[in-house]
């Protein structure tokens, strides 16, 4: 990672990063299909949204 994607102040830089969950409420195998492929959209758009990157997903 380069130096010029860290956030900055005068006496501080950082790099925050946020691991994310999503389980369903039964955590049955209810994700699949449609389903998943609409649920990875929308994290995308969402993280796109508040200028985030997705580094990695799994939906099983």
């Amino acid at each position: 990672m380069t130096t010029s994607s860290y956030e900055s102040l005068s006496h501080s830089r950082w790099d925050c990063k946020y691991p994310v969950v999503f389980v369903p409420k039964y955590r049955k195998k209810a994700i699949y299909g449609e389903k998943r492929e609409f649920l990875r959209r929308i994290f995308h758009e969402l993280a796109a949204q508040k200028g985030c990157e997705i580094i990695s997903g799994s939906l099983v």
